[in-house]
């Protein structure tokens, strides 16, 4: 008997830590897999727009910072704790090579697109790609040409996406976290996660939600073949 587990998923391309709460979720996600091979997972991603105040043209990314932290010492460390932990997770960060701190919204608008056309590999390869530009290629995220560029990259075609942003019916309403910031995991609407949670904890956190399912609670813990045997056997409806 296949279930499903739905995750919601809200983030930012210019978070850290959504990059890194990704490379967690994947972790657990591998777990979940390995143990419950029967769950169907539907994973769907919400951007929200961290900084919609920014221009349009995006900030020297230095200086944003500085400005928003108060002194170099303050940006050392944070950046040091971000290096950290990215790197705990295999990726590797460099904010020197970070140009601009970007508006975001044309960003979000193409992943949304995409995710009506496109299948759920093309859209992973689309975020993944969309990460990189900011994280490692000094790529900018607020330049339509560059988005363009890469969603062709990514399978898509370039005509078909900027007709698609063009259309007034394609505006972008910003993921509401209700102030839990980003990541925030959503699983099967009930359970709520705020932040770059280890992979052992969202995994853990999956199964409660299974487990809160309406669903014998001992049918979680059983192989598929336990599990059609009873079907069979009419113990489970």
């Amino acid at each position: 008997m296949n279930r499903e587990l739905h995750i919601e998923v809200f983030f930012d391309f210019i978070c850290p830590w959504c990059l890194i709460g990704k490379r967690q979720l994947e972790a657990a996600l591998q777990l979940l897999y390995h143990s419950h091979p029967d769950v169907d997972v539907k994973l769907q991603f919400r951007g929200v727009q961290l900084l919609p105040h920014i221009s349009a043209q995006g900030e020297p990314f230095a200086a944003f910072y500085l400005q928003r932290l108060g002194s170099i010492e303050a940006v050392r460390m944070r950046q040091a704790q971000v290096k950290q932990a990215a790197a705990a997770v295999g990726v590797n960060i460099d904010f020197t090579q970070i140009a601009r701190m970007p508006n975001t919204l044309q960003a979000h608008r193409l992943l949304k697109v995409a995710s009506n056309i496109g299948t759920s590999s093309q859209c992973d390869q689309l975020l993944e790609r969309l990460f990189a530009a900011y994280f490692h290629l000094a790529e900018d995220l607020g330049d339509r040409k560059t988005l363009l560029n890469i969603a062709q990259q990514c399978g898509f075609s370039s005509d078909e996406i900027s007709t698609l942003l063009d259309q007034p019916n394609q505006a972008f309403k910003s993921g509401n976290t209700h102030g839990n910031g980003v990541p925030y995991f959503i699983l099967d609407a009930r359970l709520g996660l705020a932040g770059a949670y280890p992979a052992d904890q969202l995994y853990q956190a999956m199964l409660d939600a299974l487990r809160t399912q309406v669903i014998p609670e001992s049918v979680l813990d059983q192989t598929p073949e336990q599990t059609l045997e009873q079907l069979a056997q009419g113990q489970l409806k």
